[in-house]
C-alpha cells in the first residue's frame, strides 16, 4: 500500500516541475548554519530525478549556499492546499558549479531570470532603493543545488482517517511505514 503512496509523491513532485501553477512548483527550503538557527525561504523546484533528487537554482553568494557549506542537511516542505497534502523531504544538498551542469540548466531559464544571478553585490546586501541594483555584463553567480533525499514524509488530511507515511531510503529503494497522523 505504501508503494502506491510513493508513486503519488513522485507524481505530485513531478507536476511541480512540469505544470505551471501547481502548488509544488514553490516550496520552502530550510537550512541550519553554524549559528544553529533554522532559516527558511521559498525556492522554485526546477527538476526531479528518477531517484527523487530535487534541483533548484540560486545565487552562489546567497546565505543558503553558506549554510549548505556549513551543514549539508536540508529540509524541503511542499503544501498542496486543495488536496490537503503535505510532503516533507529531508536530504543532503550538493552545490553544482561545473560548466556542463550549469549550461544544461541555464538554457532552461528565460533571459529575465538569468539576470537574477548577475547582480554586482550579493543577495541580501543593503541598498539605497530597489532601483539601485547594478548588474554585471560578463559574469554570473548562477548555481544548481541538488537535494538527495534520505527521508520523505507524506501527510494527507482526509476522512475518515488522515494518512501519514514515512519513507526512508534503503540503498536505491525506499521503505515506507505508516505513522499516526
Amino acid at each position: 500500500m505504501t508503494t502506491k503512496i510513493l508513486k503519488e509523491v513522485k507524481a505530485e513532485l513531478l507536476k511541480g516541475v512540469t505544470e505551471k501553477g501547481h502548488p509544488f512548483r514553490y516550496c520552502i527550503l530550510a537550512t541550519i548554519g553554524l549559528e544553529n538557527i533554522p532559516r527558511q525561504r521559498t525556492i522554485v523546484l526546477r527538476e526531479l530525478g528518477d531517484d527523487l533528487h530535487l534541483n533548484f537554482y540560486t545565487d552562489l553568494r546567497s546565505k543558503k549556499i553558506i549554510h549548505i557549506h556549513e551543514n549539508k542537511k536540508v529540509s524541503l516542505l511542499f503544501l498542496h492546499p486543495e488536496k490537503l497534502l503535505q510532503i516533507r523531504v529531508e536530504g543532503l544538498a550538493k552545490i553544482h558549479r561545473d560548466h556542463t551542469t550549469l549550461d544544461k540548466h541555464r538554457k532552461n531559464l528565460q533571459a529575465i531570470n538569468k539576470k537574477n544571478f548577475t547582480t554586482s553585490v550579493a543577495p541580501g546586501t543593503i541598498i539605497a532603493n530597489p532601483n539601485a541594483v547594478d548588474y554585471l555584463k560578463e559574469a554570473d553567480y548562477f548555481c544548481v543545488v541538488e537535494v538527495n533525499p534520505f527521508k520523505i514524509e507524506y501527510l494527507k488530511l482526509e476522512h475518515p482517517n488522515h494518512i501519514r507515511v514515512r519513507f526512508a531510503r534503503e540503498g536505491a529503494d525506499w521503505a515506507g511505514e505508516y505513522l499516526v497522523p
